[in-house]
């Protein structure tokens, strides 16, 4: 028996589509999984795509990986929908196998070489080695040739008419939710420091460094001067706060690390000395300025940024700028944008880890992250400005929770348009039948 007289023979079988329809849910489920994680954090995504380009020497391509990575996202999750509810049964395993036919072999040499140490496909919400991406992908293929073998012996859950439809809606909720992503923040954050965590170490508030340490700057006609605790300026003589720092802090590059407790952070200058009693305190409200690419920040965001740094001044809170460029790009955004908060060195993946966005702002009190936003989705940045107040007002469960209740709202009310008619034959069949019955 040939193998498409033996798929014809089974296709029709009770146990062939049961287990076609749990192909459907297991592969679909995956490729929902795999596009959602990658929409909701499409920072992310692109950042691991500019990872993979690097690692194959495709540098130049680095501009693209932000499209790549909405692009991909969409294109899992609307395939796995279509695959999940039998629409599209001949064409849905086609794209399902195209990807798998491009990223089997690519994580492999992931699993080979080690180029990228996280493949990225579940983004921040589920790690696996690379060796266990290939050995999920090798599953994933099977099961997704099984479906061009036999998808078609099981009907769908919507008619041909409307599985358009399903495809457009499955694309308008991704992206919506990927919109969210990239210019406010994830909906949902998986990575180390969601709000509530407390980014300051415990162990800080236990150091004997005090006041005493630290210099405090002021401004008077437009010339700033370094005081002691001890002699510091009376502000009614026209001097103006501007910052504090650590009298003991080292000028050379700051690296913020993961600390080995609570979700906490620990700075460390080039020797590996701790130092975030330096820079951060868990006593005082906090502004962070994170900026990954700071060449790449328009200076017409300077206006927003320098109205956060007065209104952090007035309040007595500190604004800390943190980037990963080098000293002259910071000298440079610094002419350009003449910003007054001091600005630091900072480890770039882990910069990247605390917020998305450039710039990003970060909001602290007593160390623990209240709300954290793109700088281009704070409204009305103009004073008066309360900290507090200024980025948290985004909601990111309720508006997941309302994206999704419209989404299957809309899913559901395809479904009934599209296959009442079905129901209504039925019934209409089975009366008819039943009063041919009564005639006999």
């Amino acid at each position: 028996m040939t193998i498409k007289a033996f798929i014809q023979a089974v296709k029709y079988e009770k146990w062939c589509q049961v287990l076609t329809l749990l192909m459907r849910l297991t592969v679909g489920g995956v490729f929902i999984f795999s596009g959602f994680t990658k929409g909701i954090d499409p920072w992310g995504t692109s950042y691991k795509i500019t990872d993979y380009l690097n690692a194959m020497g495709l540098t130049s391509w680095s501009d693209t990986a932000l499209f790549i990575a909405f692009a991909l996202a969409a294109v899992e999750f609307f395939t796995g929908v279509n695959i999940a509810v039998g629409a599209y049964r001949r064409s849905a395993p086609w794209v399902a196998l195209i990807l798998m036919v491009v990223m089997t072999p690519l994580t492999l040499w992931l699993a080979i070489t080690g180029a990228v140490p996280d493949c990225g496909c579940f983004g921040d919400a589920l790690h696996l080695s690379n060796w266990a991406t290939f050995g999920k992908n090798l599953l994933l293929l099977l099961g997704v040739i099984y479906l061009l073998l036999f998808n078609t012996s099981l009907r769908g859950v919507y008619g041909p008419a409307v599985q358009w439809v399903v495809s457009a809606l499955s694309f308008a909720f991704i992206m919506a939710v990927a919109y969210y992503g990239y210019f406010v923040q994830p909906l949902i954050d998986y990575r180390p420091y969601p709000v509530g965590t407390k980014l300051v170490n415990s162990t800080i508030e236990d150091t004997d460094d005090g006041e005493d340490d630290f210099t405090f700057i002021y401004r008077k006609d437009g010339e700033e001067h370094e005081f002691t605790i001890d002699s510091l300026p009376d502000e009614e003589d026209g001097w103006e706060y501007v910052t504090r720092y650590h009298s003991r802090r080292p000028h050379g590059k700051v690296i913020i690390q993961r600390g080995n407790s609570d979700n906490g952070i620990a700075i460390l200058d080039e020797g590996g000395n701790d130092i975030t009693v330096d820079v951060l305190t868990d006593s005082r409200r906090t502004v962070l300025l994170l900026f990954p690419e700071l060449p790449e920040v328009g200076v017409i965001n300077s206006y927003a940024l320098n109205e956060i740094n007065d209104a952090a001044l007035v309040s007595e809170a500190d604004v800390i700028g943190l980037t990963p460029a080098t000293e002259d790009e910071i000298d440079q955004w610094i002419d350009l944008s003449m910003a007054s908060y001091p600005i630091y060195h900072m480890d770039d993946s882990e910069l990247k880890m605390v917020a998305r966005g450039n710039p990003a702002v970060v909001y602290l009190e007593d160390g623990t992250i209240k709300w954290k936003r793109t700088l281009t989705s704070l409204n009305d940045v103009e004073q008066p400005i309360e900290l507090s107040e200024l980025g948290n007002d985004y909601d990111a469960d309720g508006i997941l929770t309302n994206l999704m209740l419209i989404y299957l709202a809309a899913m559901l009310a395809l479904l009934l348009v599209n296959r009442s008619h079905l129901l209504l034959k039925r019934l209409f069949l089975k009366k008819t039948n039943n009063n041919q019955n009564i005639e006999t």
